[in-house]
């Protein structure tokens, strides 16, 4: 059963306390699930997130051919134990020509860009689609640099749908750029072990890109020859808690969030540092995708602040800078875009109707502004289930493992928290 269409939060009228957890990385999970079906042995996969896009990924790993069992986590409800039987480098199922196999990958970037590679490794052909707006969203950097492998990639367009000719690993070497996605240099890195492919990255932020580093430190660390590995919490969905925290401290409350991350490898658990916000923040520099939700809560801010290098947010699950501006100019908010920059400027806002565009970040970012704003109404929250699909039941379950809000539905009805996780 999914959400209704639409949620409204209803502010809290005391101080909130809570403790609460947040499901696995969706990026190491997927990372780590490429990794274990290249391995040469058995892994599990501990704490790993259960959401649409790592399901996407699941899934297609079992069209693959590989054995992939999925049990459930007692400690979050979100979280699965996947256990993934690797075949050494080899692609136990591939297509022909005329019949290749086919994957689906939704609206699932990590998955398109991480299988694109790794089908390269196979021995056949192979067909990756997904939703309508990921057939928009770039791939040209990869498959250009795939080509320059060796590889024989069919996309008039360089967009998905795409075919991929299979035809195993290649002593070689290419060059990719990560203007658009650095998710393009992480497929490579992911497959290039057992393709034997020597990666030359390209782009202003190459030498320090956040996502590229947790890749690189994954694969260091991965148990090649099978084994356990443990899947730490995903901080960019922790940043929800975080900016609850921040906002409920005036009123005296005290939302704490469960198991840090303290590795190093996510660029948004640094996100705590941003609170209270500085004058400038950059998506390049300082925050990955928990930018999003400094830029809601830099409303409350008492002075303005600008986001800058903001490209990236453009070509993801939405356009999220025009969608930011819009939605938040709805609330009352008064919001400036400049190129890849948006300055937003402390507000007195008000409740509104948000459009989320099937983007998860803008369901969950508003969803926090509605604990403070009264009216706040959330479209088609059910894209929650993209990387955290328990997110509206945090808020609405009793305190301290939720935080107690509550949750209607669009007429007005109050809405349980075992009933408000997205499927």
């Amino acid at each position: 059963m999914g959400l209704p269409d639409i949620i409204e939060i209803i502010p809290a009228t005391g101080p909130i306390h809570g403790a609460i957890t947040v499901p696995g990385s969706k990026s190491i999970t997927n990372r780590a699930m490429i990794l274990a079906a290249l391995s040469s042995g058995t892994t599990r996969l501990e704490g790993a997130l259960w959401s649409e896009d790592t399901q996407v990924m699941t899934e297609c790993l079992q069209t693959l051919g590989f054995e992939v069992a999925v049990e459930a986590d007692t400690n979050e409800i979100c979280n699965r134990t996947i256990t993934v039987t690797g075949q050494g480098g080899r692609l136990p199922k591939s297509g022909k020509i005329d019949s290749p196999l086919k994957l689906h990958v939704g609206n699932a970037g990590t998955a398109a860009r991480f299988l694109s590679a790794m089908v390269c490794l196979g021995d056949g052909v192979y067909e990756l689609s997904g939703i309508d707006r990921m057939h928009e969203r770039p791939q040209k950097a990869l498959f250009t640099s795939l080509r320059e492998l060796g590889y024989q990639i069919d996309s008039p367009n360089d967009f998905l749908p795409a075919t991929f000719h299979g035809t195993g690993p290649r002593k070689t070497s290419c060059s990719v750029s990560i203007e658009k996605s650095s998710q393009f240099a992480s497929a490579l890195l992911l497959s290039a072990k057992v393709g034997e492919w020597s990666i030359e990255i390209e782009g202003d932020n190459a030498d320090n890109s956040p996502y590229i580093e947790m890749t690189r430190r994954l694969i260091e660390s991965f148990p090649t020859e099978g084994g356990t590995f443990q899947i730490e919490p995903d901080a960019s969905s922790g940043s929800y808690i975080q900016a609850a925290n921040w906002l409920t401290i005036p009123d005296g409350g005290k939302i704490e969030t469960l198991h840090w991350p303290d590795s190093g490898w996510q660029i948004d658990a640094d996100y705590p540092k941003y609170l209270p916000l500085p004058e400038n923040v950059s998506r390049e520099e300082h925050l990955g995708d928990s930018i999003m939700t400094a830029i809601v809560m830099a409303a409350f801010a008492d002075h303005p602040v600008s986001f800058t290098e903001l490209g990236r947010l453009r070509v993801q699950e939405c356009e999220r800078v025009e969608a930011l501006r819009t939605e938040l100019t709805k609330c009352g908010c008064m919001v400036e875009e400049e190129g890849d920059t948006l300055t937003v400027h402390p507000s007195d806002l008000h409740g509104a109707d948000i459009h989320t565009y099937n983007d998860h970040r803008m369901a969950m970012c508003f969803a926090v502004v509605g604990m403070k704003v009264p009216g706040i109404r959330i479209h088609q929250p059910d894209c929650v289930k993209k990387t955290f699909p328990n997110f509206f039941s945090k808020l609405a379950g009793p305190t301290p493992n939720g935080l107690g809000l509550t949750l209607t539905d669009g007429e007005g009805n109050r809405l349980s928290h075992e009933s408000l996780i997205a499927e």
